[in-house]
Protein backbone atom coordinates (compact mmCIF):
# COMPACT_ATOMS: atom_id res chain seq x y z
CA UNK A 1 0.00 0.00 0.00
CA UNK A 2 1.25 3.46 -0.69
CA UNK A 3 1.43 5.88 1.08
CA UNK A 4 0.54 9.49 0.35
CA UNK A 5 1.50 12.42 2.22
CA UNK A 6 -1.19 15.07 3.19
CA UNK A 7 -1.28 18.67 5.72
CA UNK A 8 -1.25 18.15 9.05
CA UNK A 9 -4.82 18.55 9.59
CA UNK A 10 -6.31 18.35 5.87
CA UNK A 11 -7.05 14.09 5.98
CA UNK A 12 -10.23 12.63 6.93
CA UNK A 13 -10.91 10.59 9.70
CA UNK A 14 -13.41 7.84 9.58
CA UNK A 15 -13.65 8.46 13.24
CA UNK A 16 -16.46 11.12 14.13
CA UNK A 17 -17.57 12.45 17.07
CA UNK A 18 -20.82 10.86 16.27
CA UNK A 19 -19.16 7.38 16.35
CA UNK A 20 -17.70 7.98 19.42
CA UNK A 21 -20.99 9.34 21.20
CA UNK A 22 -23.74 7.92 19.37
CA UNK A 23 -23.83 4.69 21.71
CA UNK A 24 -22.55 6.25 24.83
CA UNK A 25 -25.69 6.33 27.07
CA UNK A 26 -25.69 9.44 29.95
CA UNK A 27 -26.81 8.84 33.40
CA UNK A 28 -29.20 10.83 36.11
CA UNK A 29 -31.99 11.18 37.92
CA UNK A 30 -31.43 8.34 40.65
CA UNK A 31 -33.90 7.67 42.69
CA UNK A 32 -35.33 5.01 45.28
CA UNK A 33 -38.56 3.66 45.56
CA UNK A 34 -38.84 0.54 48.26
CA UNK A 35 -35.75 -2.22 46.84
CA UNK A 36 -36.12 -0.89 43.13
CA UNK A 37 -33.59 1.70 41.64
CA UNK A 38 -34.86 3.97 39.01
CA UNK A 39 -32.86 6.34 36.87
CA UNK A 40 -32.98 8.66 33.60
CA UNK A 41 -30.97 6.81 30.76
CA UNK A 42 -30.35 9.23 27.83
CA UNK A 43 -29.58 7.78 24.88
CA UNK A 44 -28.19 9.49 21.45
CA UNK A 45 -28.89 6.29 18.92
CA UNK A 46 -32.43 6.95 19.71
CA UNK A 47 -32.90 10.55 19.35
CA UNK A 48 -31.67 11.79 22.51
CA UNK A 49 -34.49 10.04 24.36
CA UNK A 50 -34.50 10.31 28.00
CA UNK A 51 -35.86 7.43 29.32
CA UNK A 52 -36.57 6.15 32.99
CA UNK A 53 -35.29 2.65 33.76
CA UNK A 54 -36.02 0.52 36.59
CA UNK A 55 -33.89 -1.97 38.34
CA UNK A 56 -35.18 -4.56 40.64
CA UNK A 57 -33.48 -6.71 44.31
CA UNK A 58 -32.77 -9.22 41.59
CA UNK A 59 -30.86 -7.37 38.96
CA UNK A 60 -33.10 -7.16 36.55
CA UNK A 61 -33.69 -3.76 34.93
CA UNK A 62 -36.45 -2.52 32.08
CA UNK A 63 -37.34 0.53 30.55
CA UNK A 64 -40.48 2.37 32.25
CA UNK A 65 -41.48 5.15 29.76
CA UNK A 66 -42.66 3.40 26.71
CA UNK A 67 -41.21 4.63 23.08
CA UNK A 68 -43.16 7.19 22.25
CA UNK A 69 -42.65 9.60 25.51
CA UNK A 70 -38.94 11.15 27.00
CA UNK A 71 -38.81 11.92 29.91
CA UNK A 72 -37.42 15.59 30.17
CA UNK A 73 -38.89 18.20 32.00
CA UNK A 74 -37.99 22.19 30.21
CA UNK A 75 -38.52 24.21 33.29
CA UNK A 76 -35.61 26.95 33.74
CA UNK A 77 -35.16 26.32 30.07
CA UNK A 78 -32.56 23.58 31.14
CA UNK A 79 -35.06 21.09 33.21
CA UNK A 80 -35.36 20.02 36.47
CA UNK A 81 -36.31 16.99 37.91
CA UNK A 82 -38.52 14.96 35.42
CA UNK A 83 -39.99 12.05 37.46
CA UNK A 84 -40.77 11.09 40.91
CA UNK A 85 -41.82 7.76 41.99
CA UNK A 86 -44.81 7.32 45.38
CA UNK A 87 -46.48 4.43 45.78
CA UNK A 88 -45.11 2.24 42.69
CA UNK A 89 -46.41 4.79 40.42
CA UNK A 90 -44.69 7.05 38.24
CA UNK A 91 -45.17 10.45 37.09
CA UNK A 92 -43.10 12.04 34.81
CA UNK A 93 -42.80 15.60 32.77
CA UNK A 94 -42.84 14.13 29.29
CA UNK A 95 -40.38 16.29 26.45
CA UNK A 96 -43.08 16.70 23.80
CA UNK A 97 -45.73 17.70 25.30
CA UNK A 98 -44.21 18.96 28.85
CA UNK A 99 -47.57 17.44 30.14
CA UNK A 100 -47.11 15.24 33.34
CA UNK A 101 -48.32 11.93 33.00
CA UNK A 102 -49.02 8.89 35.59
CA UNK A 103 -48.14 5.43 35.05
CA UNK A 104 -48.89 2.26 37.25
CA UNK A 105 -46.04 0.04 35.65
CA UNK A 106 -46.41 -1.74 33.71
CA UNK A 107 -49.46 -0.01 32.07
CA UNK A 108 -49.49 3.19 30.09
CA UNK A 109 -48.88 6.97 30.63
CA UNK A 110 -52.22 8.77 31.03
CA UNK A 111 -51.76 12.27 31.06
CA UNK A 112 -52.84 14.07 34.62
CA UNK A 113 -52.41 17.81 33.19
CA UNK A 114 -53.91 19.70 30.84
CA UNK A 115 -52.81 20.27 27.30
CA UNK A 116 -50.91 24.28 26.74
CA UNK A 117 -48.01 25.80 27.10
CA UNK A 118 -47.46 24.56 30.76
CA UNK A 119 -44.46 23.17 31.95
CA UNK A 120 -43.77 20.97 35.47
CA UNK A 121 -40.69 19.95 37.10
CA UNK A 122 -39.40 19.18 40.74
CA UNK A 123 -42.25 17.16 41.70
CA UNK A 124 -42.60 16.07 45.21
CA UNK A 125 -45.22 13.50 46.68
CA UNK A 126 -47.32 15.31 49.93
CA UNK A 127 -48.50 11.94 51.04
CA UNK A 128 -50.21 13.59 54.21
CA UNK A 129 -52.36 15.99 51.83
CA UNK A 130 -52.74 13.32 48.78
CA UNK A 131 -51.18 15.72 46.04
CA UNK A 132 -48.05 16.31 44.05
CA UNK A 133 -46.21 20.00 44.45
CA UNK A 134 -44.63 21.22 41.21
CA UNK A 135 -42.91 24.14 39.57
CA UNK A 136 -44.90 25.32 37.28
CA UNK A 137 -43.92 27.67 34.87
CA UNK A 138 -46.46 29.30 32.65
CA UNK A 139 -45.25 30.25 29.06
CA UNK A 140 -49.01 30.74 27.61
CA UNK A 141 -48.77 34.25 27.34
CA UNK A 142 -46.55 34.69 24.63
CA UNK A 143 -45.82 38.76 24.85
CA UNK A 144 -44.36 38.43 28.28
CA UNK A 145 -41.97 36.18 30.86
CA UNK A 146 -43.32 32.97 31.27
CA UNK A 147 -45.54 33.28 35.22
CA UNK A 148 -43.74 30.62 37.63
CA UNK A 149 -45.35 29.15 40.36
CA UNK A 150 -45.71 26.50 43.67
CA UNK A 151 -48.78 24.09 41.97
CA UNK A 152 -50.40 21.33 43.83
CA UNK A 153 -51.48 18.58 41.56
CA UNK A 154 -54.06 15.91 42.49
CA UNK A 155 -52.67 12.81 41.47
CA UNK A 156 -55.15 10.94 39.68
CA UNK A 157 -55.92 14.08 37.14
CA UNK A 158 -58.84 15.06 38.79
CA UNK A 159 -59.12 19.38 38.50
CA UNK A 160 -56.86 21.70 37.91
CA UNK A 161 -53.31 22.63 39.37
CA UNK A 162 -53.73 24.62 42.35
CA UNK A 163 -51.31 27.38 43.22
CA UNK A 164 -49.86 27.39 46.16
CA UNK A 165 -47.18 30.40 45.96
CA UNK A 166 -46.65 32.77 42.63
CA UNK A 167 -45.09 36.08 41.66
CA UNK A 168 -41.25 35.47 42.35
CA UNK A 169 -38.89 34.73 39.01
CA UNK A 170 -37.65 31.38 40.62
CA UNK A 171 -38.81 28.71 42.10
CA UNK A 172 -36.84 25.57 43.12
CA UNK A 173 -36.81 21.95 44.54
CA UNK A 174 -40.15 22.16 46.36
Amino acid sequence: MEKIRSQFGSWSSPISSDLIVNETVSLGQLSLDGEDIYWIEGRPSDGGRQVLVKRTPDGNSHDITPDLYSCRSLVHEYGGASYLIANETVYFSNYRDQRVYRQKPPGSPIPITPPGELRYADGVYDHKRNRIIYILEDHSDSHRHPVNSLVSIDPAGIGQAQPLVTGNDFYSSP
